[in-house]
């Protein structure tokens, strides 16, 4: 499995990621990762839609709490064609109880955290603390990876902006 070094740091260190690069216009990795009812879940499970891909360090997090609220206010007006999933490490009971208390009810949350096989096939696990590194993906309905977010610093947030013209020009 492949490694980079210095692509991204957590707390101005750098981290190494794990897995392999991948590029827009390729076919989107299939994975499996649990709900928060503990159940297998798969990209492919998603198949016909649009799927935007939020991969966070932690729920628990200022960052990552900001993040996964501003793409749930966003999943309002993107229509049921769209769908957003934050992917995190978090336990799937964490992020059960962490939707209930932020309100979060258009993301769907979850769990890398039995395989991390979401993290090394799109390459972004951090090898130092087995958490996501903090990265953007946008699928279209086809299955094509189409955008790709990943942010040098594991702190800071996604240009929304841009996330949502990735979107909007595959809707």
């Amino acid at each position: 499995m492949e490694e980079r070094k210095g692509l991204v740091t957590f707390g101005g260190h750098p981290v190494t990621l794990v897995g392999d690069v991948l590029q827009k216009g390729e076919k989107a990795p299939d994975f499996v990762v649990l709900n928060n009812d503990l159940q297998p879940t798969h990209l492919s499970d998603y198949a016909g839609k649009i799927v935007v891909l939020s991969a966070v360090a932690s729920l628990d997090t200022g960052v990552c709490d900001t993040e996964t609220r501003k793409f749930n206010e966003m999943a309002a007006g993107l229509g049921d064609n769209v769908e957003i999933l934050t992917i995190s490490m978090d336990l799937p009971f964490t992020q059960k109880r962490w939707c209930g208390a932020a309100g979060v009810d258009r993301v769907t949350t979850l769990s890398d955290s039995v395989s991390a096989d979401f993290g090394t096939r799109y390459g972004v696990l951090m090898k130092e603390f087995r958490m996501l590194a903090r990265t953007v993906f946008v699928v279209d309905s086809k299955g094509i990876l189409r955008y790709v977010q990943l942010l040098p610093e594991v702190g800071t947030e996604p240009n929304y902006e841009e996330v949502l013209e990735a979107i909007k020009a595959v809707i």
